[in-house]
């Protein structure tokens, strides 16, 4: 039976969220159900609308008691459009989904689903991600972290889903990739050279560990090497001060020449490719990593602080790149290996396949139940 689902989420920029999102529309329209996406925009509308999924703009991720004013609409929406499914990926749209649910006749109100995708610091505001009917939980981490943190919680509705990647996006590449690196270097002459190339992705805040990346660079440089460090996603115009940061460290360890601190990067599989060692330094505890699968899809070794979903995957996948967390020692000792000894490359499951097969199963569930009455 054809489905009608909506996604909430804050935006369309860029993240682990909403390229989930993306994941998801794209699964429902293959399969032949209608997709709708309700967030304030953002740059992946187009690409979400490509895939022939529909975008409805409501700023319902503002932390305000304004956004309220939304579920009005979003009832409107429910109703109109007949949805069968609610699906919400962030705490404030969430709120505001759940109000504009219980706006409508229990027999005719969608199914609300909820997806955990962050560790966020339990409270009643945070809350709300438990409340779905079904809660999806990205990791065995984030199940353990709910169900320690929320004891009412009826483990029966959680539904542990990992988070995919496309193996044909993430091709294995040959290591070193004399073609990737060149491109790399074309890109940022910081990043030439005859040494081994680290790349740590992730967006500019301090709690991606870009700090203990260019400790870690000037530790290899000290000893001789010509090793460089690429952070895809650091730069950001509201991160200025952040970014002058990492700069004014980089220029004090004197490594400022070997780093190129840029904007996020749509070729990303290629910056994978281009590394010897992909770095994931979360200082805080991530709900999964998705970086570490698709570093390890590349054929890339991955070393990591060994906590959250980051160490969850890592024990699983390639066990050696596992560091105690924020022990700079073993991570230079086990980033040397690495380059030294690089381990066997692992062979990936399509687990983007199974994410969206799982995901929509539990759609289907849950819509059977309301038709039998459930």
């Amino acid at each position: 039976m054809p489905l009608t689902v909506v996604q909430l989420l804050p935006a369309l920029e860029s993240g682990g969220v909403e390229r989930s999102t993306l994941e998801i529309a794209e699964a429902l329209v293959r399969g032949r159900h209608r997709a709708i996406v309700v967030s304030a925009g953002g740059r992946l509308v187009p690409a979400l609308e490509a895939l022939g999924a529909e975008h409805v703009r409501l700023d319902i991720g503002r932390k305000s008691p304004f956004v309220f004013r939304h579920a009005r609409a979003l009832r409107r929406l429910f109703r109109e459009r007949a949805v069968d499914i609610v699906h919400a990926r962030s705490r404030m749209p969430a709120w505001v989904g759940r109000l504009a649910l219980r706006g409508l006749p229990a027999g005719t109100r969608p199914r609300f689903v909820t997806t955990v995708h962050g560790l966020n610091s339990p409270s009643r505001y945070s809350a709300v991600m438990a409340s779905g009917e079904r809660v999806v939980c990205v990791s065995d981490t984030v199940r353990e972290y709910l169900l320690r943190h929320y004891p009412w919680l009826d483990a029966s509705r959680l539904r542990v889903i990992p988070r995919g990647i496309d193996p044909k996006v993430f091709s294995p590449a040959p290591l070193p990739d004399a073609a990737a690196r060149a491109w790399a270097a074309a890109r940022f002459p910081a990043l030439g050279g005859e040494g081994p190339l680290l790349l740590l992705p992730g967006r500019g805040t301090r709690l991606k560990g870009h700090a203990d990346a260019l400790h870690l660079l000037a530790a290899l440089r000290g000893d001789g090497s010509d090793a460089r460090l690429w952070m895809p996603g650091a730069r950001h115009p509201a991160r200025a001060g952040y970014v002058a940061e990492l700069e004014a460290l980089a220029q004090s360890l004197g490594v400022a020449g070997a780093v190129a601190i840029t904007a996020p990067t749509a070729a990303i599989a290629r910056a994978y490719a281009a590394a010897n060692v992909v770095l994931q330094l979360s200082r805080k505890p991530e709900a999964f990593g998705r970086t570490v699968l698709e570093a390890l899809s590349v054929a890339r070794p991955v070393v990591g602080w060994d906590h959250g979903g980051v160490g969850e995957l890592l024990r699983a996948w390639q066990p050696e790149g596992a560091v105690r967390a924020f022990d700079a020692a073993a991570l230079e000792a086990t980033t040397r290996a690495m380059l030294a000894n690089p381990p066997a490359p692992v062979t990936m499951p399509d687990s983007l396949q199974q994410m969206q097969d799982a995901t929509l199963s539990l759609y289907d569930e849950l819509a059977d139940d309301r038709s039998h009455g459930a």
